[in-house]
């Protein structure tokens, strides 16, 4: 009797200890995915706030386009001043 008793309980230790290995199984497979999938979105943040930063760069001076249509204009204008002086000097040089 006694000795069924201790079968019984070296019997459940066992199952209680492949149980155990099953469950300190899972729990390093679920770990081992959740360090892939942290290292994964990782990654993808990181290739984000490079192309955030990348447009950030392109578009710092955009505040600059308003100034440069007036600027644009003011170019224009200085440009034909040039063209009539040119003109008007090429006319006296042909009118010696």
């Amino acid at each position: 009797m006694l000795a069924d008793v201790a079968r019984e309980h070296i019997t459940f230790w066992w199952v209680t200890l492949g149980l155990g290995a099953v469950v300190i199984s899972a729990v390093i497979l679920l770990l081992s995915l959740l360090v892939t999938f942290v290292d994964d979105i990782d990654k993808n943040v990181r290739e984000a706030w490079d192309t955030a930063t990348r447009v950030a760069q392109n578009t710092a001076t955009t505040w600059m386009l308003n100034q440069a249509g007036s600027l644009t204009a003011d170019l224009r204008n200085e440009v034909r001043k040039h063209a009539e002086l040119f003109e008007a000097a090429a006319a006296a040089e042909r009118g010696r």
